[in-house]
């Protein structure tokens, strides 16, 4: 309930630089946990919204890796933009209903996130370093799809 709660309130705050719509639409797949320690769901799809300005803010739901239903709010930094390709790094807070305790940090069942966000194309690629406990390194990806030609 506090994750909602906070989300909503920078929802609230950011409602100006948001209004417009989001920039782009997101489809997440599925995760490749490396060194797992235990058996984790690969396929995990979700949607996310994203306003690209100076960060680019991204907020979505997702089936997570423990077969539940998660939320995630993130904001990345641009480190190279280029027509084709892009990288980013991001960070920000997921929702694992009764497992966020699982992760080495925790606030309850809320989790910092963080790490490198590569696009080629329409195609996206994250790279989370892990928390040592349960993977060494989470890979996730999908789909980016802009909501408007340039």
């Amino acid at each position: 309930m506090r994750f909602v709660c906070l989300v909503v309130l920078f929802l609230v705050a950011l409602a100006p630089a948001l209004s417009a719509g989001p920039d782009r639409i997101s489809v997440h797949l599925g995760s490749v946990h490396v060194n797992a320690q235990e058996d984790f769901e690969e396929f995990n799809p979700g949607l996310f919204l994203s306003w690209d300005r100076q960060l680019s803010y991204t907020f979505g739901a997702f089936r997570n890796s423990y077969g539940d239903l998660s939320v995630a709010a993130t904001a990345a930094v641009p480190i190279l933009h280029r027509p084709t390709y892009r990288m980013q790094v991001f960070g920000g807070l997921a929702y694992y209903p009764e497992n966020g305790r699982n992760f080495r940090v925790n606030f309850g069942d809320v989790v910092p996130v963080a790490g490198l966000r590569l696009f080629y194309r329409n195609a996206f690629v994250q790279f989370l370093p892990g928390d040592g406990n349960q993977a060494d390194a989470v890979f996730s990806f999908g789909f980016s799809f802009p909501t408007r030609m340039p």
